[in-house]
């Protein structure tokens, strides 16, 4: 996991979950050029350890398919269990794996850089800060 500052009161905390570090730069970037808060996660261990110690996080966007013990269905539904104030969207290259994601969003990869910020916004009924969009 990459360390944070501290986060900025009232700027939501989107916790990426994502084993290819091209994709989670990319995506983290596309974040924060709109004025999210970016955790960034290599697996979903670490995801799920950041959460548990206490961090800061409006939203979590984890790919399904990474190492570790824990994938990405298993997050999503530890997060429903232990934090359900926290909406979870789920990714993979793989749709089949889209099936039985129960009150989980699921993004196909590859997804386009925009209309996923677009919904990450819509989820947290937010609108980007004045001077990002």
């Amino acid at each position: 996991m990459i360390p944070q500052p501290l986060p900025e009161p009232g700027v939501a905390q989107i916790l990426i979950a994502e084993d290819d570090v091209l994709v989670r730069l990319a995506l983290a970037e596309a974040l924060r050029a709109v004025g999210f808060g970016v955790i960034e996660a290599s697996c979903a261990d670490d995801a799920l350890a950041y959460i548990r110690a206490g961090g800061t996080v409006d939203l979590v966007f984890s790919d399904i398919q990474m190492p570790g013990k824990v994938d990405g269905r298993e997050l999503a539904a530890l997060i429903a269990s232990d934090h359900p104030g926290i909406p979870v969207i789920l990714t993979s290259g793989d749709t089949a794996l889209a099936g039985n994601l129960p009150a989980v969003l699921f993004v196909a990869k590859p997804y386009s850089l925009a209309h996923t910020v677009a919904l990450l916004l819509s989820v947290l009924d937010r609108l980007p800060p004045k001077g990002h969009s």
